[in-house]
């Protein structure tokens, strides 16, 4: 079964992983949930409650490397980033459809004035009324809003699996406005981004047509016309690209058909990640439209898209499948320094000042721990790389690099800065 997780398609998570897959990653040593601790990356609390991650700094910075790479790749095709608050009037949500079909998925909240409100489970409302504060000319469309934000879902204590499933999930989010004829290239834009972000971690995409199922038209938005209309578009796009897409039926988010992502790890698994979703009905139930030509009003659509969907789920996706050897780019400490002996610990700072200087994320091994045991601390912790520092670097001006595949070489240290720097900005896997 296909592991999902994603902001709009409903409040509940997706897939939990089956029975058989964490014990394999365990006897692996590839389970998040110890990586996570091993690496320092995020902690649970009980006082502050069952998923809901904490994150510390290491943790924190490997969080918006990732965010930071995905606004890179949106910020040139002409995203803009917004901002929401976490909660909400009900009133939002009923108008949305979201009340009707997922209340009880939703923490709820009730003011001293007796008002009804939620923690938001999704931010497409939101965005639509950034979109709606005033008129737009069809010379504006589209307009693309990005917003990386927490959400919130009251998910059962059973179904909650460290990073897979959690109650408040951090959503790397983007909505776009456009036109119907704009749709196909906007498509185009965001599968796109997506095949470049998941080929820095090595990832070969399938991606899925998710349709609705129309024996149980019920659990859907809008009539058959608008929603043939749409899903005659995405088959279209697919084709477009080449892609050998399948068919999910009874997979669309209730408002509209998908185009989902679907990602091998290592050891075989199949996850849900990325996810491109047309909506031509929440437009229609919040009456956006944009000025056309004619100077009329023209109904607009909406794509849906996250990148990564979950930044937790990505996180425990990615710790399993690298088992936790994170390429340099994204490695929290990307390079260590082990002086040989407390007589070269003065040679050894300078070389990590040196590095930080070039905002290189080095540490400074000083215990008082033979080299040998350096080296196994350093590969233990995953760093990719290390700087051997001894008699001869010292009288040499150099350093010894050596990386998990091996020994590089002693080398001057402008040398090996301008490799490490040339390996982060290439993002090499």
């Amino acid at each position: 079964m296909t592991k999902k997780q994603h902001s709009d398609d409903k409040p509940a998570q997706g897939g939990s992983r089956p029975k058989s897959d964490a014990p394999r990653a365990q006897a692996l040593g590839r389970d998040h949930k110890q990586l996570g601790r091993e690496l320092d990356l995020f902690v649970f609390s009980d006082l502050v409650g069952s998923g809901l991650p904490l994150w510390t700094p290491r943790g924190t910075l490997v969080r918006n490397l990732l965010d930071d790479f995905v606004w890179e790749l949106r910020k040139k095709h002409g995203y803009q980033k917004v901002g929401i608050p976490h909660i909400t009037k009900r009133e939002l949500y009923e108008t949305s459809g979201h009340w009707d079909k997922f209340k009880d998925d939703l923490f709820h909240i009730t003011s001293r004035e007796g008002r009804d409100f939620a923690l938001k489970p999704m931010n497409c409302p939101h965005h639509i009324q950034i979109f709606a504060r005033r008129p737009h000319s069809y010379r504006e469309m589209p307009q693309r809003y990005a917003e990386t934000t927490m959400m919130y879902r009251d998910e059962q204590s059973g179904e909650l699996n460290g990073l897979s499933r959690v109650r408040a999930i951090t959503i790397d989010d983007a909505h776009v406005f456009c036109r119907e004829e704009q749709i196909k290239e906007e498509f185009s834009t965001i599968w796109d981004i997506i095949q470049e972000f998941y080929a820095a971690f090595g990832f070969k995409l399938q991606v899925r047509l998710s349709f609705h199922d129309p024996k149980t038209s019920e659990k859907y938005l809008g009539g058959e016309e608008r929603w043939k209309l749409a899903e005659d578009t995405l088959s279209a796009i697919a084709k477009e690209k080449g892609a050998e897409a399948t068919t999910g039926i009874g997979e669309a988010a209730f408002y509209g058909p998908k185009l989902d992502f679907i990602a091998h790890d290592s050891l075989g698994r199949e996850w849900q990640v990325a996810t491109i979703q047309l909506d031509m009905n929440m437009p229609e139930r919040f009456d956006l439209t944009c000025i056309n030509e004619k100077g009329e009003k023209e109904r607009v659509v909406m794509v849906h898209c996250a990148v990564m969907g979950s930044i937790e789920r990505f996180l425990s996706v990615i710790l399993e499948h690298m088992q936790g050897s994170f390429p340099l780019w994204l490695a929290p400490v990307q390079v260590k320094v082990l002086p040989v002996s407390e007589k070269h610990a003065g040679y050894g700072k300078e070389i990590s000042d040196a590095l930080i200087a070039e905002e290189i994320r080095a540490e400074l091994d000083v215990s008082n721990e033979t080299l040998g045991k350096k080296i196994r601390n350093a590969k233990s912790e995953k760093v990719p790389y290390f700087l051997v520092v001894g008699d001869e670097e010292v009288k040499t001006k150099s350093a010894t690099l050596e990386g998990r595949s091996g020994k590089v070489g002693t080398l001057p240290l402008a040398d090996i800065i301008a490799k490490l720097k040339e390996e982060v900005a290439t993002k090499a896997a």
